[in-house]
């Protein structure tokens, strides 16, 4: 005689569980406060933020927002000349794409990448530097979840403040798992992670190479260092100066280009644009202390290694100047406009820029 198969079901959980930060904006009816991208039958899209009584111009007719508040995602709305607007709220890609930015933003197609190529877990431990307009942050957070930790350090006070206004923006206020410091890396770093505690350091910065000391006393055994840069020749010193280091095994290093395709019936072909080169990425992991990397096989070219140490320039690294009378007018429109800002200056920088 045999057994009767049984079924067995999880215990019941004693409480239910909170949502994670963010969700609760990315589902429901469209809201007072959220934005929404407007999508027309020409393909263009309009970013708008929801208010009651407001309304969406162009040259063609104006739409209201209250004919948007409180209906499904994904509503086909008509503005006054009868012209169509698909509504939908805009995926990250889209809102990074559209935020105010000071900075250069890291693409979505890097974003994701460094994600994926880093390794970045629910949980996991990491810090980032150079944070800029807060792109790249935001994916960082959406891959650690509420119970992991995202340190960001910018050295711009001004950068700081428009990064935490995009990403409190984006998800609906704090995020818990993140924490934002102004200063360097090197001096930051020993302050907010003891030794051999950081799962993944992620690097945007001009000279990623003066940091390579601190990242690797941070990282733990196995851990992963990435790091973006938008020349050769930063590139090749950051390679030659983890090779030099002794406690990273072999960077390794590439570049990711996308091109979308044009659909129509049979007329199926390559878009004439595309996304190409915005930025090099490149790994490594930390060794074990005291564990020495193995011995590199292959022959260098001739004439690879330069027997003149070379130094460039900010401008030859790829530093693009802001302007203060942008970074004013980017840090109003996320709400973070400097507290002790003058008068005379706040007018002054309501000056449309040329």
């Amino acid at each position: 005689m045999t057994d009767e198969p049984t079924t067995t079901t999880p215990d019941e959980p004693d409480a239910p569980r909170p949502p994670a930060t963010g969700a609760a904006q990315r589902r429901g009816p469209l809201r007072v406060g959220d934005k929404v991208q407007l999508t027309d039958p020409r393909g263009r899209l309009h970013t708008i933020k929801l208010a009651p009584g407001a309304t969406f111009h162009t040259h063609k007719g104006y739409l209201r927002h209250d004919d948007l508040i409180d209906r499904p995602e994904g509503t086909v709305v008509r503005n006054t000349a009868e012209i169509e607007y698909l509504a939908m709220r805009p995926l990250l890609s889209d809102y990074v794409l559209s935020m105010p930015r000071g900075a250069a933003v890291v693409y979505p197609k890097d974003a994701g990448q460094i994600v994926a190529m880093a390794d970045v877990f629910p949980g996991a431990r990491v810090v980032e530097a150079g944070v800029g307009s807060g792109a790249l942050t935001m994916s960082l957070l959406r891959a650690v979840g509420d119970a992991g930790e995202l340190h960001s350090i910018e050295r711009r006070e001004d950068f700081a403040a428009i990064a935490r206004g995009n990403v409190e923006t984006f998800f609906g206020g704090q995020h818990p798992a993140w924490s934002l410091s102004v200063g360097d890396l090197a001096d930051v770093l020993p302050t907010v992670a003891p030794d051999g505690t950081v799962d993944r350091v992620v690097l945007d910065m001009l000279a990623p190479w003066e940091n390579l000391d601190v990242v690797a006393r941070a990282l733990v055994p196995g851990g992963v260092l990435v790091c973006y840069v938008a020349t050769t020749t930063q590139l090749s010193r950051l390679a030659e100066d983890l090779r030099a280091d002794g406690r990273y095994a072999e960077p390794v290093a590439w570049e990711s280009m996308v091109r979308g395709w044009h659909l129509e019936g049979l007329a199926v072909r390559p878009q004439h644009r595309m996304i190409g080169h915005t930025g090099f990425l490149l790994t490594a992991r930390r060794l074990a202390d005291g564990v020495a990397p193995p011995e590199r096989k292959r022959r260098p070219a001739k004439g690879a290694y330069p027997t003149d140490e070379q130094q460039w320039s900010p401008e030859e690294l790829g530093e693009r100047p802001v302007s203060e009378k942008k970074i004013r007018r980017v840090r109003r429109d996320v709400g973070q406009a400097p507290q002790a800002e003058a008068p005379g200056a706040e007018r002054s920088a309501d000056v449309p820029d040329a």
